[in-house]
C-alpha cells in the first residue's frame, strides 16, 4: 500500500502521518524511522510551500517517520498526484486548502476507473468555524471526525445544508497514548501548554506568564514548565505575533521555572498538573489521567475555545490551582471526546479502516469527488479559494501557475528561506510594531 499526506505545518503533518498510520488497512505502520522503509506500507508526505511549512526542527520533534518528504506547491503536488500510484491520500491542511486540492484532484483524476481514496480531518478540537471548515472539507471520501460530539455536529451541518453527510466518520485523535498516571513525581511538575493564538494579544498573554511565575515563586518545591511549540521564527498552524520566549525575558523567574519544547507525549511523561487556556493537549492529558486544569482567569469564551471544556470539569482559575486544586474531569464528557481513557482508543479507528478497505477492494462504489462548494453553489467563494492554489473554476491549472520544481537548485533554495524569514519577521517583528502605532 502506498499512502501520500499533504500537509501545510508540523501539527498538520504529525496529525495527518499519525492518522494515515491507524486508519491504513493491513498491518500497523510505525511511528518512527525503521531500516527497512520497504516493509508495510509507504508513506510519502509532502510538505506544501507557504507561511507556516515547517522546519527541519519541528519535524524532527514530531517525530513520524516517512519513506519520503517533499516541499511542493499546490500544482507540483497534483502533478505527483498523476504520475505516481496511490492507495490513499491524506489532506492535512487549513479548509481551504483541502477544497481546492478536492478539486485539483477531480480534475487530475477526471475519467479515471480507479483513484485514490481520499481522507480529511480536523488536527484537534474544533471550536470556531465549523459550518465553514466542514463545508471546505466536504467531497472528501472520509471526513473524519474526533469525537462522538463531532461526529454528531459534522453531520448535523452536512444534512442542514443538503450535502451528503455519509463521508462523516467517528474515530479518534491519533497521538494519543502513552502510559497511565499513576501518582505524584518527585519533585511534583507543572506543565503550561501554550497556544500560539491564544490568547492573541499581549496584555493576557502577559498575563498568563506572570500568573506561571507567581505559581512557581509560591511553590518552589514544584518545577513549573512553559511548553511552547515552535521557536521564534517557527510557524506552526496558527501565526505567534508575540511568542511566550520574548515576553518572558522581561521576568526573572525562579529557579524552578523553565521553558521545554519537545514531543508533548515526552512531556507529560513527567507531568502532575497540565494547565492550558484551550490546547488539544488537554485531551491527551486527559486520556492518560493526568489531572488537567482549563484556565477561566480571561474568561470562558468562544474566541479562547475554553467554552469547549463546559461540562468537563476541568475548568478553574489560577487562584484555585495556587490553592492546590487539582480539576477531576467528569468522566460522562470525556467519553464524548474521543480520549477513550477506559481503553477504547484500541478500536477507535476500525470504522474507518474498514471503510477505507470497502473502497480499495472495489466492495464499495468510488465515485468522482463531488465537493459541496461548485461554480453553481458558491460562484462567489469558491474561485478565490481555488485561486489561492493557481487552479482555475474546473480544478485545473490557471494560465501562467508556477510551473513543477522538482529539484530546485541552492540558490532558488536560498531565496525560498530567506522570503520566508522576511514573512516572519514582518508578522512578529513590524505588524505588532504597526498595530500598536494605529492605536495611539
Amino acid at each position: 500500500m502506498r499512502i501520500a499526506v499533504l500537509a501545510d505545518s508540523d501539527t498538520r503533518w504529525k496529525w495527518g502521518a499519525l492518522t494515515a498510520a491507524r486508519i491504513a488497512p493491513g498491518p500497523p505502520m510505525e511511528a518512527a524511522p525503521r531500516e527497512d522503509a520497504q516493509v508495510g506500507p509507504r508513506l510519502d508526505g509532502f510538505l506544501l510551500r507557504g507561511r507556516s511549512t515547517p522546519t527541519a526542527r519541528q519535524l524532527a520533534e514530531v517525530g513520524v517517520r516517512a519513506d519520503s518528504l517533499t516541499e511542493v506547491t499546490a500544482g507540483e503536488f497534483l502533478r505527483a498526484m498523476t504520475e505516481e500510484t496511490y492507495d490513499l491520500v491524506v489532506l492535512a491542511l487549513v479548509g481551504g486548502g483541502v477544497q481546492a486540492m478536492l478539486h485539483g484532484l477531480g480534475h487530475a483524476w477526471a475519467g479515471r476507473e480507479r483513484r485514490p481514496v481520499v481522507v480529511t480531518g480536523y488536527v484537534g478540537v474544533v471550536y470556531e468555524k465549523l459550518a465553514d471548515g466542514l463545508l471546505l472539507r466536504h467531497g472528501a471520501d472520509l471526513v473524519l471526525a474526533n469525537s462522538r460530539q463531532d461526529a454528531e455536529r459534522f453531520r448535523a451541518v452536512y444534512e442542514g445544508v443538503g450535502a451528503d453527510a455519509s463521508a462523516v466518520t467517528e474515530v479518534a485523535l491519533p497521538f494519543l497514548g502513552g502510559a497511565p498516571y499513576e501518582g505524584e513525581h518527585a519533585p511534583y511538575t507543572v506543565v503550561f501548554a501554550a497556544q500560539p493564538s491564544v490568547p492573541d494579544n499581549r496584555r493576557d498573554r502577559t498575563y498568563l506568564l506572570e500568573r506561571l511565575v507567581r505559581h512557581a515563586r509560591q511553590h518552589p518545591e514544584r518545577e513549573v514548565l512553559l511548553k511552547l511549540r515552535s521557536r521564534p521564527g517557527e510557524h506552526t498552524t496558527h501565526i505567534e505575533e508575540l511568542p511566550y520566549q520574548k515576553l518572558a525575558q522581561r521576568l526573572d523567574p525562579p529557579a524552578n521555572f523553565r521553558l521545554v519544547y519537545g514531543n508533548m507525549g515526552e512531556v507529560l511523561d513527567r507531568t502532575d498538573l497540565l494547565v492550558t487556556v484551550s490546547s488539544t493537549a488537554a485531551l491527551e492529558s486527559l486520556h492518560r489521567r493526568i489531572p488537567t486544569a482549563v484556565l477561566t482567569d480571561l474568561g470562558v469564551r468562544e474566541v479562547l475555545g475554553n467554552h469547549h471544556f463546559v461540562g468537563s470539569g476541568c475548568l478553574a482559575s489560577w487562584d484555585q490551582l495556587d490553592a492546590g486544586h487539582a480539576p477531576g474531569p467528569d468522566p460522562r464528557w470525556v467519553a464524548r471526546q474521543g480520549v477513550a481513557a477506559d481503553g477504547g482508543y484500541a478500536t477507535a479507528f476500525d470504522a474507518a479502516r474498514e471503510r477505507i478497505a470497502g473502497l480499495l477492494d472495489g466492495r464499495d462504489p468510488m465515485p468522482p469527488l463531488t465537493p459541496y462548494y461548485t461554480p453553481r453553489t458558491a460562484p462567489g467563494y469558491l474561485p478565490g479559494i481555488l485561486a489561492r492554489h493557481h487552479l482555475g473554476p474546473d480544478g485545473g491549472p490557471l494560465p501562467g501557475a508556477p510551473a513543477a520544481d522538482r529539484d530546485p537548485g541552492p540558490v532558488r533554495q536560498i531565496v525560498r528561506r530567506a522570503a520566508r524569514g522576511a514573512y516572519r519577521h514582518g508578522v512578529q517583528r513590524v505588524a505588532p510594531v504597526i498595530r500598536r502605532m494605529g492605536e495611539l
